[in-house]
């Protein structure tokens, strides 16, 4: 890498946030929200509201099974182009671009699968959830989620936004056949990480390689918590500083996924916790278009990238923390507060 895009890329995760600092997402995100809202009508709003405490704000998913929620296919053109609106208010350009490519495929699968069942691939199956009321003082949560893409935002106090657990998936992994031959949706996640896996010597590798297969899904699929996982792999602090370099530029494409001041944020804890602490672990092959699986994981977070399904040719990749899914700790401890003031 060029040395003065080294350091572009590096100003634009420690100096984002203080330029622009994730309340204003969470404003964008509020103003957005009411935007979306005031178009429904109220068959719709009630349709796609839910208390901020109900179970249903923590019951995400990732496969193509019907939502709770208001699905696109039921809106209108400009009901539709609001609620793409909301969505990118928290994702960045590099997340909406990718969201719309995994939308997307659902006509190549459709196409693949001769429509069978019936219905079930539909780029318009993709719900938005809006839980409690936007507000800039109180906590609410959003959801956008459908087939291989779950986003859910969480914002606590009316300024504290949280965007875990968030999940990513492409089917297929790389588009083979038509006019979208040779599209990789989650190319970047995949070729990182081989070229981090590949870059370590043979003793390096026998710490970070745990597994000579595969696993077949991502370990904690869609689970409401998530501790860490073992085996922890090879630790950055084992790494030369090219290859450490690898895992952090590995971290970064996936927080890229999100708006510039959330993921400068995200970056900042992930490194005031340790970052030589951050191991990275893999399982399967070497290299690409053969089964792989690696985990990147912190103190604070985790990732977990597979690519098993379709003789390999089928990816999940998710982002957990251990603490702010769902914005939980922050939530639960402004909840103690606020039952302790009665």
């Amino acid at each position: 890498m060029h040395p003065s895009l080294r350091l572009l890329l590096a100003l634009a995760f420690t100096s984002a946030a203080p330029l622009a600092r994730a309340h204003e997402v969470a404003a964008d995100m509020v103003a957005a929200a009411r935007k979306f809202l005031d178009s429904l009508d109220a068959g719709q709003k009630k349709q796609a509201t839910y208390p901020l405490t109900d179970a249903e704000r923590e019951n995400w998913n990732f496969v193509p099974i019907a939502r709770q929620g208001i699905p696109f296919k039921q809106t209108t053109t400009q009901q539709q182009a609001l609620g793409m609106a909301l969505l990118r208010t928290g994702l960045s350009h590099t997340g909406v671009a990718r969201a719309n490519a995994i939308m997307a495929l659902e006509l190549i699968l459709k196409e693949l699968e001769k429509d069978t069942p019936a219905g079930r691939r539909d780029p318009t199956q993709y719900f938005i959830t809006i839980f409690g009321e936007p507000s800039g003082e109180k906590s609410w949560g959003w959801r956008f989620e459908g087939h291989h893409l779950a986003c859910n935002f969480t914002v606590v106090d009316g300024r504290h936004v949280f965007f875990a657990p968030s999940f990513m998936g492409t089917n297929p992994a790389e588009v083979r056949t038509g006019p979208r031959q040779g599209e990789r949706v989650l190319g970047e996640e995949e070729d990182l990480g081989l070229a981090l896996i590949n870059s370590l010597d043979d003793a390096q590798r026998k710490i970070a390689v745990f597994a000579d297969v595969a696993l077949k899904e991502i370990v904690t699929a869609n689970k409401q918590r998530v501790e860490p996982l073992a085996p922890a792999g090879i630790a950055a602090g084992q790494l030369r500083p090219a290859q450490r370099e690898k895992l952090l530029a590995l971290v970064k494409v996936y927080l890229a996924r999100y708006r510039p001041e959330l993921a400068a944020e995200t970056f900042a804890k992930i490194s005031a916790a340790g970052a030589d602490k951050i191991t990275f672990a893999w399982a399967g092959a070497l290299e690409r278009s053969k089964a792989t699986y690696y985990r990147v994981q912190g103190p604070t977070f985790l990732i977990e990238f597979d690519n098993f399904q379709n003789n390999a040719n089928h990816v999940h990749s998710v982002y957990r923390e251990f603490k702010g899914d769902f914005g939980h700790d922050l939530l639960a401890e402004h909840y103690a507060k606020e039952h302790g003031k009665k």
